[in-house]
C-alpha cells in the first residue's frame, strides 16, 4: 500500500518540475529593462485610427504586435474618440485630468461617466464605448497587441475622412 503514493509522486515529479521551470522563466528579469522619467518619455502624433490632436507615447512594448504593450495618450480638453470597440482588453489608467467615457453604440455626452485622476477602467474585449475629455487629460493604456480601433460607424473613422479628403490623382 505504500508503494502506491511513491508511484504517484514519481509520476507527478516531471510536471512539477515543469511548472517550477515555468515559475523560474516568468519571474526571470527580462534582458533589458527600462526606467523612464517624465522628461525622458518621447511624445509623438497619435495614431490615424484616432481623432487628430491626441499625442502618444509607448512606454513598453509594440502596440502592433501580439504581445503586452503598455502606452500613454496626452489627449486636449474637449477631446472625442467616437463609438469604437477594441478586439483585446483594455486597460486604462487616468494620469491627470478628466476622462469622460460612456458604452454605447454612438458618442453621447448624456451617457458619458466622469473618471478623475486616479481611475482605473477595465473593459472587456469588443465592448462598444467613447471618450471624450472635459480638460487636458494623460491616460494610460496596458493591453495586448495587436492595438485596433474599431468604430461603429464607418463614417466617422479618421482613416475614411483622411481618404476622402485625399486629392485623386489626375486623369491622364
Amino acid at each position: 500500500m505504500t508503494t502506491r503514493p511513491l508511484f504517484a509522486a514519481l509520476l507527478l515529479l516531471p510536471f512539477a518540475a515543469a511548472g517550477l521551470a515555468l515559475a523560474d522563466e516568468a519571474a526571470a528579469p527580462s534582458a533589458a529593462h527600462t526606467m523612464l522619467t517624465p522628461d525622458q518619455i518621447k511624445w509623438g502624433e497619435g495614431p490615424p485610427s484616432l481623432p487628430p490632436g491626441a499625442k502618444m507615447a509607448v512606454l513598453y512594448g509594440d502596440p502592433s504586435k501580439p504581445a503586452m504593450f503598455i502606452m500613454r495618450a496626452k489627449l486636449p480638453a474637449g477631446y472625442k474618440i467616437p463609438a469604437h470597440w477594441h478586439p483585446t482588453d483594455e486597460n486604462i489608467t487616468v494620469l491627470s485630468g478628466v476622462f469622460l467615457m460612456g458604452m454605447a453604440d454612438k458618442l453621447d455626452a448624456t451617457k458619458a461617466k466622469t473618471y478623475p485622476s486616479g481611475s482605473f477602467i477595465n473593459m472587456p474585449a469588443k465592448t462598444h464605448h467613447f471618450a471624450m475629455t472635459g480638460a487636458e487629460t494623460v491616460i494610460e493604456i496596458a493591453s495586448m497587441g495587436p492595438f485596433e480601433v474599431n468604430y461603429i460607424n464607418p463614417a466617422v473613422d479618421p482613416r475614411n475622412a483622411a481618404a476622402a479628403s485625399t486629392p485623386a490623382s489626375p486623369k491622364k
